[in-house]
Order: structure tokens, then sequence, then C-alpha cells
């Protein structure tokens, strides 16, 4: 099932999108798709009364589309989690991997406008995959536990404000914590619709010229790994979404190409989990 929020910030409704494409109201069953929601989610339960036409026919076109995540407790951020990346970085292959935290407050809907921060000189892309964890995982012992735990995927840009990254103290925080650098969206795909989420292709044009093309493939840590690693850290509650790296191409790795600036427009692209798009502003 395809899992999406609309209407305006703050006041989003939850909706659920069949194989045809038609939207479903689901504000009669859940308050929103929270971690509440995600905790008791049965996908095939939902398609069936999809099928029997149990849930009313939602209207949302034109229509803003929100975060599909409401309010994560958490952004857990993977870095340097492709080889191409990591080379274009000059930095070494980790030998494990690498943690950051976003605040829940970097998270906006697909085609919201992303602001570069005041200070702001060096404002970058990352096309992601992201994990939604749907049950509470914590000391995870493999593999097949920690799929278990997984609600869906969806589409993230992380965001990074470079500058701030690498030249104000060397915190990685600091340069992916600004207000609007997690877009998420449009859709939060459950995990059953997805077969392989190490088979996916991303790409990413800035004003219409591709400058990322990459496959989660090429993951040095994969889905899996990356939430059994970090629940040895850290609880994961239902609702939290953790990306997952992004592949070669971003702003850092391209000398002479400049940074994102306001009026740029970021398109993102993952298979079978949509598209975003989104324009710069400034703070």
């Amino acid at each position: 099932m395809k899992l999406l929020r609309v209407g305006p910030p703050g006041a989003e409704r939850p909706v659920v999108q069949g194989q045809d494409g038609t939207a479903y109201e689901l504000s009669g069953r859940a308050r929103d798709i929270d971690g509440a929601f995600l905790a008791e989610l049965d996908p095939q339960a939902l398609a069936r009364d999809v099928a029997a036409g149990l849930l009313p026919v939602a209207d949302i076109a034109g229509q803003r589309v929100g975060a599909p995540v409401a309010r994560p407790g958490k952004v857990v951020g993977i870095g340097l989690n492709y080889r191409d990346h990591a080379a274009e970085a000059g930095a070494p292959i980790p030998d494990e991997p690498v943690i950051f935290l976003k605040p829940s407050s970097t998270v906006v809907g697909p085609y919201d406008e992303v602001l570069v921060p005041r200070g702001g000189e060096k404002t970058d892309y990352e096309a992601e995959l992201a994990i939604v964890i749907g049950r509470t995982a914590r000391y995870l012992e493999d593999h097949r536990a920690a799929a278990g735990v997984i609600a869906g995927y969806t589409i993230a840009n992380d965001v990074t404000e470079r500058a701030f990254q690498f030249e104000r103290g060397g915190q990685w925080d600091k340069g992916k914590s600004a207000e609007t650098f997690t877009p998420l969206g449009p859709w939060l795909v459950t995990e059953d619709e997805v077969a392989d989420p190490q088979r996916l292709s991303l790409r990413l044009w800035v004003n219409g010229e591709l400058r990322q093309n990459g496959s989660t493939a090429e993951m040095i840590f994969p889905v899996l790994e990356i939430v059994r690693y970090a629940s040895r850290f850290m609880v994961l509650e239902p609702g939290d979404v953790i990306v997952t790296g992004t592949p070669a191409g971003v702003t850092l790795g391209r000398p002479g190409t400049p940074f994102l600036a306001p009026g740029d427009i970021v398109e993102i692209e993952v298979d079978g989990l949509g598209r975003q798009r989104q324009v710069l502003g400034k703070a």
C-alpha cells in the first residue's frame, strides 16, 4: 500500500492509495500516519478493506502532500554508505556504519520549500532511500529480526550545509539540522510492496541536470544491517525514520559546481517510491 498525508502543514489527513491510483480516506480510522498507527499497521488487512470498498474515496487533487510520517521521534542518518560517495568526499570506507541524528523539525513534505539557512554558503543535496520503522526495536540479533520492524520505505533528501558540517567544529549535526533539511515522500510504500530494497535506482536532478544516478545495490551496509546495527545503540520506535546514505554526485564531490542557491530546483526519483521536487528559498 501507498500511505500519504495531504493538507496544510500541521493539518494533514491520512490517505491510502490503491493499486489503481485511487485515494481513500483513513481519517475515520486513524488520527494520522504516526508511530501509533504504524505500530498497529497490517498492510494486508488494509488492502482487503480497500478492495471491499470499506473506505470512502478521497479527493486529493491539487492538495499539498505532506511528509508521509507525522512527527518522527527521530531521524537517524547513515553517512558515507556508498563507496563512490566516500571516494568523492575523500573519506575512507567506514568499518562500521557512521550514525548521526537529525531533529524532527527538519522534516517537511516532498514538494515543500527548502530553505538555505542564515549564514549558509554550501548547501548540498543528497538523494536517499529512507526506512520507516513500524515496531519497537532494541538489540536486534540478526537481519531477520530487523526485517520484522520495518513498516516501509520512502524518499528522503538529506539536505546538508557543508560549511556548517565541516568548518564549524567538525560536528555533522550542525550541517544536517536546519529547518526543512529532510523532505520526505511523497508516499510511505509498505514493506510488502518493496520486493528488494537493495535493487532500487536513485536519481537526482538540479535545474534539470542529472547529478546523481546510483543504486541501493551499491550500499556498503545494506538496509537490514543498518536497522540491526542502529538498534544496538538506540531504541528504534514506530515512526522513526532512517536515511540510508547517498551515492556519488553531490556538489561536494563536483569541484567547480555551485552549491544550491535560492531559486534552484531539486528533483529526486526512486524506483517504486515516487518523485520529489523542491524549490530552494532562504531562511
